[in-house]
């Protein structure tokens, strides 16, 4: 699955906005000038105010390039936003046209990263803390993604099979958010568990929503587990809790479902070098960072501490 095009960068890159989300997981968005990641990749994020050495992997929700419509509104809001003070006080108008052309040029590529961030630890509370204005270096695009490229144009609907399923739980839900949207009109149903509240999963355009949150504060009461049930799809994609992720997998494995699971590891370099993500596959331990995040599930070798 490697594509020459979508190639690792390293950029200082601007917060663009901020939102809360639900209890402590954060919507950050940044002005991204780098490659377009693939749904299920990842960036490891460090911001200049921090006092951890290394960054942290994040992956990306949502990636709007630069040419969509709405993508072009909001980026002439925040250039006027940016430079009001200016046009107001400044009587250079050569300055002001080229500040309107480096919108121009910069608008022509790239685009805006979204992720959401919950609150674990120092480094992910430092991201967590950026807003509008700060910059944090962004590594990336990094890891593999979801292989969408194996699924059918049309599926076999003689064999009782109807599309896909997406499968989250909590903060799992950014790579899932950004597959839904590289999915475009192929058909897919969206299972989402939280403790409580919601992830922004109203804003896809899946088949079917089956939201469920602990306390009932969303969706139905319970686990997403108690509702979802693999038998009549084709493939199901996977993110979440490992306990999760696991049970999901025997139901897909013993129904004959494709499955891939996203896995988050602890992470040093993000580029294989550091060799501090290893996990285990029936092939021998592999690195998450390079040969993953995503996997087939029949591959994993599940510890006992996710069940």
């Amino acid at each position: 699955m490697y594509d020459p095009t979508n190639v690792k960068r390293s950029l200082f890159c601007e917060c663009t906005n901020f939102s809360f989300v639900s209890g402590d997981t954060v919507s950050l968005e940044f002005d991204w000038q780098g490659p377009p990641p693939h749904s299920g990749q990842f960036f490891m994020i460090k911001p200049r105010r921090t006092g951890v050495f290394l960054g942290r992997p994040v992956s990306a929700a949502l990636w709007e390039p630069r040419g969509g419509p709405t993508s072009r509104k909001a980026a002439r809001e925040r250039f006027e936003r940016r430079y009001v003070s200016a046009r107001r006080k400044s009587v250079d108008k050569r300055r002001i046209f080229e500040r309107r052309m480096d919108f121009d040029r910069r608008f022509s590529s790239g685009g805006y990263l979204t992720f959401l961030i919950t609150r674990r630890g120092r480094g992910s509370r430092d991201i967590s803390e950026l807003r509008p204005g700060e910059e944090a270096e962004l590594s990336g695009p990094l890891g593999n993604y979801w292989p969408i490229e194996t699924l059918p144009e049309h599926y076999p609907k003689a064999r009782g099979i109807s599309s896909v399923a997406l499968v989250s739980g909590g903060v799992g839900i950014a790579p899932l958010l950004a597959l839904a949207q590289e999915l475009g009109n192929r058909p897919f149903d969206f299972y989402a568990g939280f403790k409580t509240g919601s992830y922004g999963i109203e804003k896809t355009n899946a088949r079917a929503f089956i939201l469920a949150s602990e306390d009932g504060s969303q969706g139905v009461k319970g686990s997403i587990l108690d509702f979802f049930n693999p038998s009549g799809y084709h493939t199901v994609f996977t993110c979440g809790p490992r306990p999760m992720m696991k049970l999901v997998s025997d139901a897909c494995i013993a129904y004959g479902v494709n499955c891939y699971v996203s896995l988050e590891t602890h992470m040093g370099c993000g580029v294989g070098a550091c060799l501090g993500c290893m996990v285990r596959t029936v092939h021998g331990n592999q690195r998450c960072c390079t040969d993953g995040p995503i996997f087939n599930a029949r591959e994993v070798v599940f510890e006992e501490k996710d069940l």
